[in-house]
């Protein structure tokens, strides 16, 4: 039991902590309101609960065997996480008419960042080393890891995505909207420097 309650632990700080899918969502909630925001919180989610199941089968001892995957895979995300920042930055001022008209980030969109997001690979790689790979029967407790990082990563992605909701009443004027998706863009690109430099 207590292994269990150590995988959710990890887990929650992993899908908790400030990272470029955690951006995005607060800035969809921000801009579009929570509901509007789930889709790109339900595909990294379920992006993230296949990469967990995908180290898990072996795919990590590919990825050591061939570390090239793993250097496209950071200048594939690099050049993903990017490209919505600029758009996040970009983003134009929006009143509730238009936001109703305005297309916040897809599940696609949400599987992508999370897909191409180095963080999460490395996450469940060090998942799947200590909670799977560790313990007997391996698939019993890779299925209880996915499930718990299904779970986990709903309510942490989900959680950013509310906070931008609830600071969205005080983005009620254009210079603020401005200000907080230039912000967002930033923190986002922020992140892709880190990436690099931690490589």
């Amino acid at each position: 039991m207590t292994i269990f309650l150590s995988m959710f632990i990890f887990a929650l700080i992993g899908a908790i902590s400030p990272g470029p899918v955690n951006i995005i969502a607060t800035g969809a909630g921000a801009n579009f309101g929570f509901r509007r925001a789930l889709p790109h919180v339900l595909g990294a989610t379920i992006a993230y609960t296949l990469i967990v199941f995908l180290v898990g089968v072996g795919l990590n001892r590919i990825l050591e065997m061939y570390p090239q995957i793993t250097d496209s895979l950071r200048y594939l995300g690099g050049a993903f996480l990017l490209y919505m920042a600029y758009k996040i930055a970009t983003s134009k001022p929006t009143n509730d008419i238009e936001a109703a008209q305005a297309r916040p980030p897809s599940l696609l969109e949400g599987a992508l960042s999370q897909w191409l997001n180095p963080k999460a690979w490395l996450v469940s790689m060090s998942g799947v080393t200590l909670f799977v790979a560790a313990n007997t029967p391996a698939s019993l407790y890779l299925f209880v890891f996915c499930a718990i990082s299904f779970v986990v990563c709903l309510f942490g992605v989900g959680t950013w995505a509310a906070i931008g909701h609830v600071i969205r009443k005080y983005l009620s004027n254009e210079r603020q909207q401005i200000s907080f998706n230039i912000v967002m863009g930033l923190l986002l690109s922020s992140t892709v420097v880190s990436i690099f430099i931690s490589a």
